[in-house]
């Protein structure tokens, strides 16, 4: 499964693409505000050239298909590793699939965006979209299961052998990394905080911290009988630890 950061960043993406955890990165209106990003082109290009040649997802912002097609070809033009994302519906409910074949018809890649049920993921595999990104949070708000969403449009992508990857967004705790991941999904897009998170545990400093008291303290010991630690150098302060019955 691929990890990408749903993040415009370039301080947290940098770090990531550093630690060789992320496959790309997600954006959209919300997130460029939220980051700072005023220039959406400029945002854009200096992403895009962070990643090399892994994928940037920009959307479009207009809710007319017409003016989808027009903007996704000139956002595509800014750096060769752009997916355009593309509603799946507009506000008024009227599907996108049009727009969707017309740019994967163009040569466009497409991430078919904010789909919450198999049905409008199946239809936007169908129209030949990239990627479909499927809301794990929002379907939770709603009360339905993103597990079973997720499972079941990765069993027909596969039965009908359809090249669409399922992009998994709208996470909202470590957990939905998880669940997406066991349900099937190609790629989740994951906050940095989030990421974060995921690598920290209180009991693994705890046993780092264990490990490390019990090797300076071997450390001492050789030092007292007069034997050395190749290539260890000794420690100016000893890691506190707490009591504990086992060690393991």
């Amino acid at each position: 499964m691929e990890i990408f950061a749903d993040t415009a960043d370039l301080k947290e993406i940098k770090t990531w693409l550093d630690f060789g955890v992320i496959d790309g990165v997600t954006t959209n209106p919300s997130i460029l505000l939220a980051n700072g990003v005023y220039d959406l082109r400029l945002g854009a290009v200096e992403i895009a050239r962070l990643l090399g040649d892994k994928p940037l997802s920009v959307e479009v912002v207009t809710d007319e298909p017409d003016e989808m097609y027009s903007q996704a070809v000139e956002i595509t033009s800014w750096a060769p590793n752009i997916v355009v994302k593309i509603p799946v519906i507009t506000t008024q409910g009227d599907p996108t699939l049009g727009v969707i074949a017309r740019l994967v018809q163009a040569g466009v890649k497409v991430n078919a965006t904010a789909c919450l049920s198999f049905n409008q993921a199946m239809l936007a595999a169908k129209a030949g979209a990239t990627y479909v990104s499927i809301f794990a949070g929002r379907i939770s708000d709603e009360g339905a299961d993103p597990s079973e969403v997720i499972t079941n449009t990765a069993q027909w992508l596969k039965t009908w052998n359809l090249p669409s990857k399922i992009i998994v967004g709208s996470i909202r705790e470590t957990m939905n990394v998880q669940k997406a991941a066991l349900a099937g999904a190609h790629v989740v897009t994951v906050p940095p905080k989030f990421l974060r998170q995921m690598i920290d545990h209180k009991y693994s400093r705890f046993t780092v911290a264990q490990f490390l008291a019990d090797g300076l303290s071997a450390a001492e010991r050789m030092t007292s009988l007069g034997l050395t630690m190749s290539g260890v150098n000794g420690a100016k302060k000893r890691p506190q630890v707490a009591p504990s019955k086992r060690k393991g």
